[in-house]
Formats: structure tokens, C-alpha cells, sequence
């Protein structure tokens, strides 16, 4: 699940071995892969590509993918977007006995979304040097300050992960085959 180059990368951002609370199941993987095909569909639209679905056992609740740009909004990550679709399908904030695939490890407000609605768990693919709150810069997920912890694991389909992203922006960076920047419609 976890390659050997992954761990190198992530040993090297991290400053430390690379460690999971948990480990990866089937389903996690097969979950990862449809976070996968939601990351894809952003990164068609425009959008950086990271996807994220909520599931709880083999059922999954929610899925989604970033919509920052199109929505105008700063909140509208696609661990969010899919923890509020989730939560609206299951009646309550609480999601106990949920997990969430995503394709990214989760920024500070994400990391924080996961923790306030109880989520049983997360599982990443690649880690976030410049803003993953889970291992890479802070272990939000695991603070005993907080009221309730999140189990985790990173690195499943990593590669994978890594390689969608890595695509999304080479293509930004290249003025000859640069995709459209979403605007929001205006009222």
C-alpha cells in the first residue's frame, strides 16, 4: 500500500519515520481510489485536484473534490464539502463510525472539521509539506487537548496521489497548455 519511495519522501519532509496509526484496509483502498476519481474530476475543472469520500463500512455517504475557485469560497476543500454531505445524509454532525478518504493529507481547517464531527478515522495518500496538519507540520489528530482524536493513515495510493497532483501543476506552470483558472459566475 505504502511504497518505499513514498516513505523516503515523506521521512525527508517530515524529519521523521515515517508511522500510521492504523493500517489501511481492502476498503480503505478501494475508497482511496474513488477519492481518486473525485480528484481527477477537479482537476478537469480546474480546480487542484484532491477528492475525498466518506464511507462507513462499504457504504460510502459522500464524496467530493475541491471547489475553492469555482465557489468562491476559501472553506469549500473537499474533506469539507463531503463531511457536510455525509452529515446531511446521516441526519446528525456526529459522524461516528465514519471514515474519510482523501487524496491529500488535511490542512489545519480540515484537520479541525474531522475532529469536531467525531469521524472515526482518516485516510491520506500524499502528504502536504506546506500545510498537512495530520503528520507533516502538526498531529492535530492526535492532541490530547482536543475532546476527541481521529485515528489515521497515511500514504495509501500515494504514488497515485502524488502523480494527479504533480500533473494538475506542471500543466499550470506550462503557458502553452495551461487549463482555464475557474471563475465563480456572477449574480
Amino acid at each position: 500500500m505504502v511504497g518505499t519511495a513514498y516513505r523516503k519522501r515523506f521521512d525527508h519532509l517530515c524529519g521523521m519515520p515515517y508511522t500510521a496509526r492504523m493500517d489501511a484496509t481492502e476498503t480503505d483502498t478501494a475508497m482511496m481510489r474513488r477519492a481518486l476519481e473525485q480528484a481527477r474530476a477537479a482537476a478537469a475543472c480546474g480546480e487542484v485536484p484532491v477528492g475525498a469520500v466518506v464511507y462507513r463500512g462499504d457504504e460510502v455517504l459522500a464524496s467530493a473534490y475541491n471547489l475553492r475557485e469555482t465557489e468562491a469560497d476559501p472553506t469549500a476543500h473537499a474533506e469539507v464539502l463531503a463531511l457536510r454531505e455525509a452529515a446531511k445524509k446521516v441526519g446528525t454532525w456526529r459522524l461516528d463510525g465514519c471514515r474519510l478518504a482523501v487524496t491529500l493529507e488535511p490542512c489545519p481547517m480540515c484537520a479541525g472539521a474531522l475532529v469536531n464531527s467525531r469521524l472515526e478515522a482518516v485516510v491520506f495518500g500524499a502528504a502536504d509539506p506546506k500545510m498537512g496538519c495530520v503528520t507533516t507540520l502538526h498531529h492535530l489528530l492526535d492532541t490530547d487537548a482536543f475532546n476527541h482524536r481521529v485515528g489515521w493513515v497515511g500514504g495509501v495510493l500515494a504514488d497515485e496521489c502524488v502523480a494527479v497532483l504533480q500533473a494538475f501543476f506542471q500543466a499550470r506552470r506550462d503557458p502553452g497548455n495551461r487549463p482555464p483558472k475557474p471563475r465563480p459566475a456572477r449574480p
